[in-house]
């Protein structure tokens, strides 16, 4: 969200005393089922464009359960994060963002009845809200004043949770899709050094991830939730930078992984899973290292999640910050260009470069839809430059097809001028449909410019596998037989897929299931090859080394490893014959990867060895030579039928 401008990342002494504390205990209410009866009646119109739940992705595009394009054009429906800026009585709405009190629920509550709100979002030509919420919010029993829902009196005596419930369930009824966002942790606004720069800064990985799947779970029965967003704008606190992968406890890379693999395999296997980059790390200060990584470490390090096609990556933009520019004005500014400050070319280097190779880049480990969850200007703003970005901005969304939310959605008359509808005191709407709001021009361009639509063809999926910091076993059946190698680093593909490529210190590999889908069978064994009994007499295809190869009809789906030595091959039976005749791939001096390979470079300054498409991975070879590292050193690679 767009931060105040007196300065997002504050000396630190300041900062220190901004921390707050952790949220009370979690309540167990499920929503209220009559909520979805109770706007049925008072509906606004469908939605221009029909969709069927759930949404899944395919290469760069989202999809819904028909296999065709769904575009998310969304907006940023705020409030239910919290809105205290975390100085004064909590009581004062001068003490809240732009003087409005959200009461922890979204806004406008007070001033426009759901239904008449459902309406003007639908005239808007949106079809799907990005819905924040705090982890203070689930657990507050506590039920918000009747004066947050003043236009809508049913809410009365409810708690901020089952409002939101409430709201999940006119959006879903009326026809948009809702992707739940977790902001903050606690009900505080959002982004500078606030006690939310991480998932973990005011309560346990663990708490924020069972958080996670009591939400999943609660909105499982209503297909129209459709998303998970994991949480927004992980950046730096008082003394410590969030990473991507180093295993500690600011690695949001694998809290991420963590909290995803949950929500799919113990709530709700249907959702999208959003995963923001990091949205700030370093000091703001000339000379000293800062920046906004976004989601340049997904080419090195993408995520593979236990449901596959149910990845998305997203990113923030807004004129006022940069690349390596926090958006402060006074305390926190640097010299470093704003992104409003980049001529239109600059932008769109910076916007592929920090963000869209991710989804331009086709057949890659990393490739996947990228959402822009959040861009967004003020109607009040007279800046040449800061309405040049917004135009250039928007341009871009609309010429690369791109999914996109506007921040934010709704706010009051005369007090926030960047929401796309206002509403004063007696639920009359000012904002974007007014003739005289000058972003209208360049709102309309994107919401009407030609976009992919209708169906999509299905592509082959390529997913790295990394050991770095421990197991990353992505396969639901292979978990749910134990632990197939114990005191083993292993890693598994997703069900599905099989494993194509190894890195040589066995930390990555990859993934695929490339010309022929699903191999395996309907039966349930697996077989832990740990010797060379599988090795056929006559059959040595890496002669001096030990070979782990699979029995006769199986082919390789996962690998373990104990420090750097290579510990087993998992290898499944196929539901069809696999008869083909094999080669040895070597990649123990250099990369060994077929020409023009697909699946990138899936393990970074490592060699690699990759089968060709057309083939399947049936056994590693390693050394056990004193001094030679004994990593996978060859694969043999066997041609499918």
């Amino acid at each position: 969200m767009p931060t105040l401008r007196i300065g997002k990342y504050l000396t630190l002494a300041a900062a220190a005393l901004l921390l707050l504390a952790t949220a009370p205990g979690a309540i167990a209410a499920t929503p209220d089922p009559a909520d979805r009866a109770r706007v049925a009646s008072a509906d606004a119109p469908a939605a221009a464009e029909t969709w069927q739940a759930p949404l899944s992705t395919r290469g760069r595009y989202i999809v819904d359960a028909e296999g065709n394009r769904f575009r998310l054009k969304s907006a940023n429906w705020d409030g239910a994060q919290g809105s205290w800026t975390g100085s004064g009585s909590v009581d004062d709405p001068a003490n809240h963002h732009a003087g409005q009190d959200s009461y922890g629920i979204p806004l406008g509550l007070d001033r426009a009845s759901l239904p008449q709100l459902l309406d003007d979002f639908h005239r808007l030509g949106i079809n799907s809200i990005r819905l924040p919420f705090s982890n203070e919010m689930i657990h507050s029993t506590t039920p918000v004043p009747d004066a947050a829902v003043t236009a809508n009196p049913e809410l009365r005596g409810r708690t901020p949770l089952q409002v939101y419930d409430a709201v999940v369930a006119a959006l879903t009824r009326s026809g948009f899709a809702v992707i739940l966002n977790n902001h903050t942790n606690t009900s505080r606004w959002c982004c500078g050094v606030d006690g939310n720069e991480r998932w973990n800064s005011s309560q346990s990985t663990q708490q924020w991830a069972d958080d996670w799947v009591f939400m999943a779970r609660r909105y499982a029965g209503d297909p129209r939730v459709v998303g998970a967003d994991l949480y927004n704008e992980v950046r730096r606190d008082v003394l410590d930078d969030p990473n991507w992968g180093l295993g500690d406890a600011h690695d949001w890379y694998a809290a991420a992984q963590l909290a995803a693999d949950r929500i799919l395999s113990e709530a709700n296997a249907n959702l999208l899973v959003v995963i923001e980059g990091i949205n700030w790390t370093g000091l703001p200060v000339d000379g000293l290292p800062h920046g906004r990584p976004t989601l340049t470490p997904v080419r090195n390090l993408s995520h593979t999640l236990v449901a596959s096609h149910k990845l998305v990556y997203s990113a923030h933009f807004y004129g006022y910050t940069g690349p390596n520019h926090s958006g402060a004005t006074g305390i926190g500014e640097t010299h470093d260009a704003r992104y409003q400050d980049l001529t239109r070319d600059q932008l769109y280097q910076v916007l592929g470069d920090q963000a869209f190779f991710v989804s331009s880049e086709a057949n890659q480990h990393f490739t996947a839809p990228v959402w822009i969850s959040e861009f967004g200007i003020g109607a009040g703003e007279t800046g040449a430059a800061a309405r040049t970005w917004f135009g250039n901005i928007t341009d871009y969304f609309a010429d690369h097809d791109v999914d996109f939310a506007y921040w934010p959605l709704v706010s009051w008359e005369g007090h926030d001028d960047w929401s796309l509808l206002r509403y004063d005191t007696s639920g009359n709407r000012y904002g974007i449909l007014d003739q005289s709001d000058w972003r209208g021009t360049a709102w309309n361009r994107l919401m009407t410019a030609p976009t992919r639509t209708g169906s999509v063809a299905a592509v082959p999926g390529w997913q790295m596998l990394a050991t770095d910091h421990g197991d990353q076993v992505q396969s639901l059946r292979v978990r749910a037989g134990g632990d197939w190698n114990p005191g083993a680093s292993k890693a598994t593909c997703p069900d599905g897929e099989r494993l194509i490529g190894l890195g040589h210190s066995g930390v990555r590999a990859l993934c695929t299931d490339v010309s022929t889908g699903d191999l395996r069978s309907a039966a349930g064994t697996q077989t832990v090859v740990t010797d060379e009994r599988h090795v056929p007499a006559g059959g040595d295809w890496a002669s001096g080394y030990t070979k782990l190869q699979c029995p006769a009809g199986n082919f390789l789906i996962g690998y373990s490893r104990r420090g750097g030595r290579t510990s087993a091959a998992l290898c499944v039976p196929a539901g069809t014959s696999l008869a083909g005749t094999g080669r040895t791939v070597w990649f123990d001096r250099s990369d060994n990867r077929p020409a023009g390979a697909a699946g990138g470079d899936f393990a970074n300054g490592d060699y690699k060895g990759q089968c060709a498409d057309d083939e399947y991975a049936a056994g590693i070879a390693y050394t056990t030579r004193f001094g030679a590292a004994q990593g996978p050193a060859a694969l043999l690679c066997r041609k499918l039928n």
